[in-house]
């Protein structure tokens, strides 16, 4: 799925003013880089990072045959990018800012770099979890600034507007195209290459942008908040941990209770930290306004259930129906096609339907296709059991994301915009993060489950082989349609919260906050 990275503030006026006054010039006595060069390089660095969001899903069940991970251990390759990614996403954000957007990205693409080679290096589960936390690290540092680069880059108007829109269909670009990348790495070399594949062009964008790329700032005084980026990512990592322990020990076992336990205290601390820190990463007195912790809301709520659409696809699809990587990859193209339609008509039908109902309908969409998806069969017809279903779930993501997107902000100080740009995607990234947690081990249980119950000997697990015979293959499609289930139950509960608490547009004629 596409993220939206905090930096969306310097789109606005005032921002892109400020920064305009106080970028540096590229070299003294020489001519400022072309400004399509500058906007490249920041399109590249955001187009490797949303791309590593999804690439590894078709490389799943490789990276368990090879590293002989747990089928609980496996949604960790996803969650440990994603929870870092979130977690630090706003201190990137913040970091650029106060440190220079140039700098922060050179910082962030080459951790990301280094952690992609060593992700391809990994000789064990660990190493490769271990390293996927760094890449989302590093991808949190790089991803915000590349936004504002852009902005710097081209002067107000119609050019700006052009150059926002090829960064965005680029990262939506990036996030759709993870899964043909990755099967095609998969099948022509090896599940490595969907992150050594990063190396050679993390090492070109790189070189280039420290070359070519002008430094900027906001110029402002305010502190990290680090202790609360390290809180909130800690609290978000335990608890899904927690709820990953249940498909094994259970919900009472102290195995289960105490990261569960754990978990909820730091992000309890987390809150009691930002209520009173001076320079806070999330400023709660935002949340004040309906708009923004409506919006806020629905978007970890959608988010839990559309994130782990992609992972269950991919396992259906190779472990059930023996789709090659490659395969799975094509299987999923109309899906995410899907997804950049949605997300391109949004805007369009805002104005005629309103922000509000179009984010309904939206999640409405996809509840249908997460309910005709649960219906799937160990014989899989592809039109019926995986591009239909795809197509009107991806769908239903696009239409619903824009649409809170713009609630949020429309609840927002002008100086603010940004800040909540960056608060609506880290909601939808720290709900699909533990979403999957949760499906997963709906998923694993319900397997082991219909396992027991066929006398099925030496079950997989939510990632088993294509291979473990037919009552696998039954067991594992049971959980996973269950999982699908429990995502459109979600999605229809995310449809009766935004109905009940997203703001109604104002009047003709009206002023004011939506909050």
């Amino acid at each position: 799925m596409t993220t939206m990275p905090r930096a969306a503030d310097a789109s606005s006026p005032s921002s892109s003013s400020r920064s305009s006054r106080i970028s540096r010039p590229f070299r003294q006595g020489s001519p400022p880089p072309a400004a399509w060069l500058v906007v490249a390089l920041a399109c590249a660095g955001q187009f490797l990072v949303v791309l590593d969001v999804s690439v590894v899903n078709v490389a799943l069940p490789s990276m368990r045959a090879d590293l002989g991970m747990s089928a609980s251990g496996l949604q960790w390759v996803v969650n440990a990018y994603a929870i870092a990614f979130a977690g630090f996403m706003l201190l990137g954000g913040r970091a650029g800012d106060l440190y220079g957007r140039k700098r922060m990205f050179l910082v962030g693409l080459a951790l990301f770099t280094l952690a992609s080679l060593c992700g391809g290096l990994a000789q064990d589960g660990w190493q490769l979890l271990l390293a996927r936390a760094v890449q989302g690290l590093g991808a949190a540092v790089l991803a915000p600034s590349t936004l504002t680069i852009v902005t710097s880059a081209v002067s107000e108007g119609a050019a700006r507007a052009r150059a926002i829109a090829t960064w965005t269909a680029v990262g939506a670009g990036g996030g759709a195209a993870g899964g043909l990348v990755g099967g095609v790495l998969v099948d022509t070399l090896s599940w490595r290459w969907v992150l050594l594949i990063n190396v050679p062009v993390g090492a070109v964008v790189l070189l280039s942008s420290l070359r070519w790329l002008p430094e900027s700032r906001a110029g402002d005084r305010r502190r990290l908040d680090l202790p609360g980026a390290v809180l909130v990512t800690a609290g978000l990592g335990v608890l899904a941990y927690g709820i990953s322990q249940t498909e094994a020990k259970g919900w009472t076992a102290a195995a289960t209770l105490l990261p569960l336990a754990a978990g909820l205290a730091l992000i309890a601390l987390f809150l009691v930290v930002e209520a009173r820190t001076a320079a806070p990463l999330m400023p709660l007195g935002l949340f004040r306004a309906r708009a923004v912790s409506s919006a806020n809301a629905a978007m970890f709520v959608n988010g839990s259930a559309m994130f782990s659409m992609w992972f269950f696809m991919t396992l259906y699809a190779q472990n059930v129906l023996g789709y090659t990587p490659l395969e799975a990859g094509l299987a999923l193209v109309p899906s995410s096609l899907a997804v950049l339609i949605g997300s391109k008509a949004a805007p369009r039908f805002m104005p005629v339907l309103g922000a509000r109902n179009v984010a309904v309908l939206g999640a409405v969409i996809a509840a249908l296709g997460f309910g005709w998806q649960s219906l799937m069969t160990v014989r899989g017809d592809y039109l019926t059991e995986i591009m239909f279903p795809g197509i009107l779930m991806m769908l239903g993501a696009g239409l619903t994301a824009t649409p809170l997107a713009a609630l949020a902000t429309s609840g927002a100080a002008p100086g603010e915009a940004g800040l909540v740009s960056g608060l609506i995607n880290t909601s939808r990234t720290m709900g699909g993060s533990l979403g999957l947690a949760v499906m997963s081990t709906i998923a694993a249980a319900r397997t082991a489950s219909a396992g027991e119950a066929a006398g099925t000997v030496g079950m997989a697990g939510t990632a088993g082989t294509a291979g473990s015979g037919r009552g696998t293959a039954e067991a594992l499609t049971e959980g996973y349609a269950l999982a699908f289930r429990t995502g459109a139950g979600v999605l229809l509960g995310a449809v009766v919260l935004m109905v009940v608490w997203l703001p109604w547009p104002p009047r003709r004629g009206s002023t004011g906050s939506t909050g």
